[in-house]
Parts: structure tokens; sequence; C-alpha cells
């Protein structure tokens, strides 16, 4: 069994649980009447009084109980429950099999349906069903036990319909809402995130983007040094801009939805005026771990391409989404591995690519493709599973 102990939900179980306390104060009433007219006839009267007094007890505790999230488990749930099942049970003992037979309605009348909204609201629709199944029961043992299982009328049946599907629309409404507050609160961090990203690019803009700008025109008339540190000065103002340029990805909806982390912000952190980042229109989703892993992974062969690539190489990164793989592809125009190069640096101990993009790849049950030739530059395919 599974309590409700959604944070981003609190504001709207609250309510919930305000209006299944007074469906119960209401029902209690609805039960009271109907004891009060009925009690002449029943086989032992003081019973049907004794009954009433314990759900009115109940009803006093529970209200209260269920109003504390810190009390709203298991124990609470199933003693609920048996409340109601208990309740249901004396009618075999209080009413006369006469009346059973007869279609009256049993002690606590419609009062028991506020467990089914409980296990609803406390669990979606399977934990309802699965309380109105449970009273359902009882109200036939009831028949059982006064020998009137021949002659349960539509009274009867219709009673246990209405709590099957009090426990299945209850259910199924409250865990709609609850996953539509959660959108709802995630979309307003969202749109405040997106307001503080904007605030800083607008400060940022009117500070160190300018001076990184005009490092980058001074070094290049300068020449020298000086040219050297106007280049480095250009790739951190392009990769600056691209970082407070891209939209936040959304937040996770909680820890147990496994959204996962959309692995195109990481990529495109990358980008420079020597690197190139290509990633589709929708998020790419990856478990947290996977998707640093292929960005560590993607930063390595970016890394070998500004040691061996030279000056003025340039590379690709491509990231294409598949229905059960992601496949990440680094390509570079620098002068190419000749034929044996990886394994000869295997053997000497240089295990950048074995280690940094091959290992962390296989570790994710992925594949590493490279294709390569000297003088025509090489290409680092990463074909990762979802």
């Amino acid at each position: 069994m599974t309590t409700s102990k959604r944070e981003p939900g609190l504001g709207l179980e609250a309510a919930l649980w305000r209006a299944v306390a007074v469906y119960r104060g209401l029902a209690l009433c609805y039960a009271a009447v109907v004891i009060a007219m009925n009690s002449g006839g029943y086989a032992h009267p003081a019973g049907g009084w004794a009954v009433l007094g314990v759900m009115a007890a109940w009803t006093a505790y529970a209200v209260r109980a269920f109003a504390d999230p810190r009390r709203r488990g298991r124990l609470l749930l199933a003693a609920d429950l048996a409340v109601a099942a208990g309740c249901l049970l004396a009618t075999a003992w209080v009413e006369t099999a006469a009346n059973i037979a007869a279609g009256r309605p049993t002690l606590p009348v419609s009062w028991v349906a506020a467990a089914v909204l409980s296990w609803a609201v406390a669990g979606g629709r399977r934990l309802g069903v699965a309380a109105a199944l449970a009273l359902s029961a009882a109200n036939l043992l009831v028949h059982a036990v006064a020998g009137t299982t021949g002659g349960m009328g539509s009274t009867t049946f219709n009673g246990i319909v209405l709590l099957l599907l009090a426990g299945l629309v209850v259910g199924h409404v409250v865990r709609l809402a609850l996953e539509a507050e959660a959108r709802l609160a995630r979309a307003v961090e969202l749109e405040s995130a997106t307001r503080e990203r904007e605030r800083l690019a607008r400060r940022i803009h009117d500070s160190v983007l300018q001076v990184l700008a005009m490092v980058q025109r001074r070094g290049g008339e300068l020449g020298g040094e000086a040219a050297e540190l106007g280049r480095l000065a250009g790739e951190q103002e392009a990769a600056l801009r691209s970082l407070i340029g891209s939209r936040p990805s959304a937040p996770a909806a909680e820890p147990d939805a496994g959204a996962g982390v959309d692995l195109r912000p990481l990529l495109t952190g990358h980008a420079s005026p020597s690197v190139t980042v290509s990633t589709p229109a929708t998020e790419v989703r990856l478990p947290a771990h996977a998707a640093r892993e292929v960005e560590a992974a993607v930063a390595a062969a970016l890394d070998n391409v500004r040691r061996h690539g030279g000056p003025g190489a340039r590379a690709w990164v491509l990231l294409e989404d598949g229905p059960a793989e992601i496949t990440v592809s680094v390509r570079d125009d620098g002068p190419g591995m000749p034929a044996g190069r990886l394994d000869e640096a295997a053997a000497a101990g240089r295990l950048g690519v074995a280690q940094s993009i091959r290992g962390r790849v296989a570790d994710l049950g992925g594949e590493v493709a490279i294709c390569t030739a000297e003088g025509e530059g090489t290409e680092i395919e990463m074909t990762v599973p979802r």
C-alpha cells in the first residue's frame, strides 16, 4: 500500500482531505436520521445507537487525523477501512433478517464511502477500487450472515456499484488533478528561471560580453601573442552567448518520475567559434548519469581536436535522437590519424580515447566507431541505448 506524500500537490491535497472531512460529517448526519427512523424495527435497537456512537467518535478522530499529512499512513487508512467494515457488518446483528431481505439500508448507509474516498485520495484509483471491493465484500457478508443472500435486492447491488464508481472515478480525477498541479508548478518555476536568465543576460551583455569583444578586436589588431589572447576571448564570448541564450530545460517532475536530463544544453555549452553543435529541436532525455558521461566523452573528443588538430582545426558535434538509442558524432577537419595510431597510443599508456571515450560509452552499454585517415580528419560516433 502506498500513501500520498507528494510535495507539489500539498495545497490541492489539503483541499481534497477537507472535502472528504465534510462528506464524513454530512454522511454521519444522514446515518443518524436513518437509524432514528428505523430503530423501532431493529432486533437490537440499542446496538443501532451504539454503532452510531462508534461512527460519530471515529468521524471526529478521522477528520483531525487525516488533516495532518504526517499521520496519513498505512495504519490510519487500514483503521478507517476496518471501522467502516465493522459498522457495516454490525447490521447483520442489529437488523432483523426480514428487514435485510426487504432491502432496508445498512446502519452506516453511505457513511462507509468516506473510507473509499480516503483511499482514493491517498493512492489513486487502484487503492480506491481496492477499498470499494473490501466494503462490497462486507456488504455481501451481511446478507450471508443473515441468511438472505437469495433475497439480495437492487438496493444492495446499487450500493456496491456506487462504491466501485466512487473509488474509480475519484481516484482517477485526483491523480489527474495532482499531475496538473505539478505541471503548473514546474511551468511557474521555468518561467521564473527564464526571467532570471534574461536579467542576467542583460547585465552580462552590458559588461562581460562587451569586454570580451573588445579584447578579441584589439588582439587581432595588435597581432602576435595578443592575437592568441583575442582568439581565446572570442571563443569564451561565443560560449557565453550560447549559454545565456539557450532556454533552461524544464525541471524534473518528481524524483520518482524518471524524466531524466535533457542532453542538448550539456552539449551546446561546448559551442565556440571553432566548434559547431547541432541538436534536435525537441528534448533528448537520458538518465542523469548517462547524460553526464556522454557529455564528458564529447568533451574528451573535443579536447583531442584542440591538442592534435592544429590551431585552425574546426569541429562539428551532431546529436541525433532515435526511438531506442541516441547518437552523438564529433567530426573535425584536422590532420587525421594514421592507421594503428590508437593501438600505439594504448600500448604506450596514453589512454585518452580508450578510457575517456570508449570506456565511458561502454559502461553505458553503447558503442564507439572511429573513422579517420591521415590528412582527412577524424569522426567519432558514439551510440548509447536509452
